[in-house]
Order: C-alpha cells, then structure tokens, then sequence
C-alpha cells in the first residue's frame, strides 16, 4: 500500500499547490458562477475523489491518512457540487484565505512525501 501512496501524494500535491496557488490570486471569479460549469466540476471532483478512496482507503495514524481524508472530502464536494451547482461560493475573506493556504501547505505536504519522502 505504501507503493499506492506515494503515487498518489505525487499527483495530488502538485495539483492541490497549482489549484489553491491560481485561486488564491483570483478568489474575485467565484463572484459569479456558471451553474453548468460547476456541476462540471463537481462531476471532475467526484470522479477523481472516488479513484482515491477506491484505491487509497488507509486510516493508519500517519502521513497516508492525509491522502484518505483527502481523497474523502474530494468526494464530498463533488457531491455537493453535482447537487447545489448554483450555491453560492466561499466569500472573498481573510477566512477563505487562510483555507486555501492551509490547503496548499497540505500540498506542498504531500509533493515532498511524493517525490522525496
């Protein structure tokens, strides 16, 4: 399983660095949303949530929890995005900020564990 996990923390580490990296610079396009394209979005979430949980479901008490718990709530905001496209979105706030840096730090995380760890 170990193998698994350091597969997937290399994917999903530099995606979580670019994806939080390039919304952190523009918060200002959740202002106004295209219910179309995030039910879109929710459908790429759930998707690519399900292909870890399927693969990586490990609830040991170490780095590879990060992956499972990640892998998780994945899932859950592609469900929650495949059934409240039109919702409104995280506001624009010290708050949403600090998220999406927590989430990047989570990244950053899990690149080195991918690639060096």
């Amino acid at each position: 399983m170990d193998d698994i996990s350091f597969q997937i923390a290399s994917i999903l580490g530099p995606v979580l660095m670019v994806v939080t990296s390039s919304e952190f610079f523009n918060l200002k396009i959740w202002k106004t949303i295209d219910p179309t394209v995030v039910s879109l979005n929710g459908l790429v979430l759930l998707i690519s949530g399900l292909v870890i949980v399927r693969f990586h479901n490990v609830w040991t008490f170490d780095w590879r929890l990060i992956v499972t718990v990640m892998g998780w709530l994945i899932v859950l905001a592609g469900v929650f995005r495949s059934y409240r496209p039109a919702a409104k979105q995280a506001p624009v706030n010290n708050v949403t900020r600090v998220f999406v840096i927590i989430l990047f730090l989570i990244g950053s995380f899990l690149t080195y564990m991918g690639y060096f760890g």
